[in-house]
């Protein structure tokens, strides 16, 4: 059965730091022989401050994108690297960056980018304040599932985790995993972390990979950690202890199917009585 890991890291506003943690969990995961590697939101950096995010964001034909696409191809391993500041065409005209999963194939190849569609913007009193959308801009589609050696994986990114819709049309569309690589405050992340991604592996009959941040970011934040893999029956299968480090766990597609003809949720939806959810431009897969 294919091997996949799970990143867990504290990135810094030091990109070459942050860089260096994730080439050596990278390396690790490629001594174990998994086949892909999954690192969190904000793998790249994690600012203490707008101007400071906006003035370290790259393009994905940057020097770091092209540093992880040489560390690839050396490991031979598939990279999700699930959060990635990316300045894009219209950061000229925008002055505001994009948050995005690029998913990268032991060659190096960027196969796959989504940019998060729900942006983060939430008050909670006294404890957190987050509004992503004064320095991001919104993306604008769900990305169809790519074939990996793992299952075919759809692509989402922290926020979207709370929109089972986006889970939903991915599955409607062939997803066997979904991946939430993620950057939760410990406030929301005891509250609702854990339960969310068991949820959505249990409503899509998917495995579910967390890839997280976990401790003092920066003087102003501090992320919730507890990366973990859930498997379709919703049973967390590997998790994170604190810490930087990798969980690992095996992705066994037989058993999904098994799952998936025991309990047939897919085709008793009933699409008379509320509709289907599915994204625009992706292909429903039977």
């Amino acid at each position: 059965k294919p091997l996949v890991a799970v990143g867990q890291v504290t990135s810094t506003p030091d990109k070459e730091l942050n860089f260096a943690v994730c080439a050596g969990l990278v390396r690790e995961a490629a001594h174990r022989s998994a086949c892909l590697v999954f690192l969190p939101e904000g793998f790249d950096y994690i600012g203490s401050n707008t101007a400071q995010t906006l003035s370290l964001a790259e393009g994905l034909d940057g020097d770091l994108m092209g540093r992880y696409a040489e560390l690839a191809k050396e490991y031979g391993v598939w990279l999700s690297l699930g959060g990635f500041h990316e300045r894009g065409q219209d950061w000229p005209t925008t002055q505001r960056i994009y948050n995005c999963h690029v998913l990268l194939d032991p060659a190096g190849n960027i196969v796959a980018t989504y940019r998060k569609t729900h942006l983060c913007d939430v008050e909670l009193e006294g404890r957190v304040t987050m509004k992503e959308s004064s320095f991001t801009n919104p993306g604008t589609e769900i990305v169809a599932p790519i074939s990996t050696p793992a299952g075919k994986l759809g692509l989402s990114i922290c926020y979207d985790l709370r929109f089972p819709e986006i889970s939903l049309a991915l599955r409607h569309a062939g997803a066997e995993i979904l991946t939430y690589p993620s950057a939760f405050t410990v406030p929301t992340g005891s509250a609702h972390w854990e339960v969310l991604l068991r949820a959505r592996a249990i409503e899509s009959q998917c495995y579910v990979v967390a890839a997280a941040q976990t401790g003092k970011n920066h003087e102003h934040r501090t992320s919730y950690g507890h990366a973990l893999v859930v498997d379709p029956w919703g049973a967390v299968v590997a998790q994170c202890h604190e810490g930087t480090g990798l969980c690992y766990a095996e992705i066994d597609l037989d058993y999904l199917r098994r799952i998936r003809q025991e309990i047939p949720v897919h085709s008793h939806r009933r699409p008379d009585l509320y509709g289907s959810v599915a994204a625009m431009g992706l292909a429903p897969v039977p």
